[in-house]
């Protein structure tokens, strides 16, 4: 979705984890400028700025003017981006020239509305299975959400991406077929019970301890024994 948002951006002329450490220490974030048949930018932009879009409603989606000191003015989008996992500060972000006259792809997030018949009447469990869908659509006409109506769904029934209303010049491009929620019935717990535990079960037959056959060896081995002394005599 298109927003009337203007980042400024320094053109950088050098590049490098040295220059990218004294961008970050002088509170800028790395930056690069591609797409719509122009050449790479290498830029220096406001994080804070940044973030602020990437934490919108639109998030990602978010087309906004940049505007480069000294060159370009021009509608872009955040393709991709790297924050600190700690300090959860932007490290590194990729921009892409919009051409607003032609189609894109984007990954828009999709919420079910209502509550299931399945759950209220039946007692199911209402699982969400897809979270977004991928559209193409005009730059112009990305939504911040989809919505799909689930309340008439019963146990055993699902919604699937084909059924997620789109408008405009919005155009399908994830799996027909792939289920958005479905509701499925609730399985009981079953809790075995140790065969220890089993009433009337036998107990186990003990082993013969191992003296036993020890034994029984050594009543073998007498008689022979005995049958040499007298061979003796």
């Amino acid at each position: 979705m298109r927003k009337e948002i203007t980042i400024t951006a320094e053109p950088r002329s050098t590049r490098g984890k040295n220059e990218a450490r004294r961008l970050r220490a002088a509170g800028s974030a790395p930056a690069v400028l591609y797409g719509v048949n122009d050449s790479n930018v290498t830029l220096a932009v406001s994080p804070k700025e940044i973030g602020r879009i990437l934490h919108s409603k639109t998030g990602h989606n978010t087309i906004f003017n940049l505007s480069v000191a000294g060159g370009e003015d021009t509608p872009v989008m955040i393709v991709a981006w790297q924050s600190d996992p700690v300090k959860e500060t932007l490290l590194h972000v990729d921009l892409k020239r919009i051409d607003l006259t032609k189609r894109i792809a984007v990954r828009v997030p999709v919420i079910t509305v209502g509550e299931p018949q399945g759950v209220k009447l039946q007692g199911g469990l209402h699982e969400l299975i897809t979270r977004e869908i991928e559209i193409e659509c005009l730059p112009d006409d990305i939504p911040e959400s989809l919505s799909v109506e689930t309340g008439h769904m019963m146990i055993g029934q699902s919604v699937r991406a084909s059924e997620v209303p789109l408008s405009g010049s919005m155009k399908l491009l994830s799996q027909p077929e792939a289920v958005i929620s479905h509701v499925v019935a609730m399985k009981a717990e079953e809790v075995a019970a140790p065969a220890a535990e089993v009433e009337g079960a036998a107990p186990a037959a003990a082993a013969e301890p191992e003296v036993i056959k020890k034994g029984k060896k050594d009543e073998e081995a007498v008689p022979a024994a005995d049958e040499k002394e007298k061979k003796k005599k």
